[in-house]
């Protein structure tokens, strides 16, 4: 939520919300029993919720638009790495700092999904 006012009369204004997830635990849609997506949408739906237990160890990398400043980036390469999968959020037309997608992995352990998913951006 941003723009949140309180007036003298005890009102309160809301300029803006964004009922969405966040896209800081966007692991969940791999590593957890119910992904963050889907809880919001039994929340909102007002199902049960369900299970966020960790199944498997998870992580991302954001992709900012720095990625694709040299040309398109080697989407394959990046892709060859076991258990990574690549998020695009179709956007256009990147720029420095604008987050344009995320890569995601999973391994055995915390370790091993972030050595997976470091390697996996380097590649690109």
């Amino acid at each position: 939520m941003r723009g949140v006012f309180v007036t003298k009369q005890g009102e309160l204004l809301v300029n803006e919300l964004a009922p969405r997830p966040h896209n800081s635990y966007h692991q969940s849609e791999r590593g957890c029993v119910t992904s963050q997506f889907e809880q919001h949408v039994r929340a909102v739906c007002n199902l049960p919720l369900g299970d966020t237990a960790l199944i498997t160890p998870c992580a991302i990398v954001n992709l900012l638009g720095e990625v694709w400043l040299e040309g398109e980036p080697n989407f394959a390469a990046a892709l060859a790495v076991p258990s990574v999968r690549l998020h695009l959020y179709e956007k256009h037309t990147p720029r420095k700092g604008r987050k344009m997608g995320h890569l995601s992995s999973t391994g055995a352990t915390a370790e091993e999904a972030l050595e997976r998913v470091l390697d996996a951006k380097r590649r690109l």
